[in-house]
């Protein structure tokens, strides 16, 4: 069986995913994630929406970064309308907010070919309570285009980008664009006029990424064709986000 063929029979969340990422008050981040991991993730699946992952930031110690999945942009409504109207999000709504200053850089996004979104077939989600964190990283490298992102950098990326990096050392997980719907839930923001490229690798642990990325520093290929293909495509420096997952993320690697 091709890689390819194997890839279409995995089931694979989510159709519409957003990337979420707060900036919190100093101090304050275990103080959401211990919440979060202990009152958010059952009820909003329980809603008709799927919690993917939950991550802290490596790199900014303020910032707690969540992936959400939906079916579609119509039950996305209704799934956000359903928990933040319900009983549990009224009840910690108070707590939560407490902890945030910013709450509005969200990525609305959705899978850049259909076979490239999560696949969380056999990832499973420790019970409430657990205390064992995962030591793997995910990697979330963003793109930004002046314009929607073409079909000729999706094949750019999957013919020539991802062999090179999984060559040295990546496990690409999943790939996004962005998902241009109107925004069904307005008392969420997401940011307009984005135009993005998001994909997602993963690492056994920190030692490992950093590896990969001195690895990536001596290919010529990478420094080469696909540094000079990257440069001329994108309007702004890429952002990568180093994800550690909660004790409770799906997503881990």
């Amino acid at each position: 069986m091709t890689e390819t063929n194997r890839e279409r029979q995995m089931p694979l969340c989510c159709p519409v995913v957003e990337l979420r990422q707060y900036t919190l008050h100093p101090g304050q981040r275990d103080v959401l994630i211990d919440l979060f991991d202990r009152e958010f993730v059952e009820t909003q699946e329980a809603a008709g929406m799927r919690i993917i992952g939950q991550f802290r930031d490596l790199d900014h110690p303020d910032r707690f970064v969540w992936l959400r999945g939906f079916r579609d942009m119509t039950s996305r409504a209704k799934a956000l309308t359903d928990f933040y109207g319900g009983p549990v999000w009224k009840t910690h709504r108070e707590a939560a907010n407490e902890t945030m200053i910013d709450s509005d850089n969200v990525l609305l996004l959705r899978p850049a070919r259909p076979t490239s979104g999560f696949s969380l077939e056999n990832l499973k989600r420790p019970p409430v309570g657990s205390d064992e964190a995962p030591t793997s990283l995910i990697v979330a490298t963003i793109y930004y285009f002046a314009s929607p992102v073409a079909p000729d950098f999706i094949n750019f990326f999957e013919r020539t980008l991802r062999p090179v990096a999984a060559s040295l050392g990546a496990t690409i997980c999943a790939c996004f664009v962005t998902e241009n719907s109107e925004n069904t839930f307005p008392a969420l923001p997401v940011r307009a006029g984005e135009n993005v490229f998001v994909w997602f690798s993963t690492f056994p642990d920190l030692v490992a990424y950093d590896n990969y990325v001195a690895a990536l520093s001596q290919s010529e290929q990478w420094r080469g064709e696909i540094s000079t293909a990257l440069t001329r495509c994108l309007k702004r420096t890429p952002e990568v986000l180093k994800l550690s997952p909660t004790t409770r993320s799906q997503l881990r690697g």
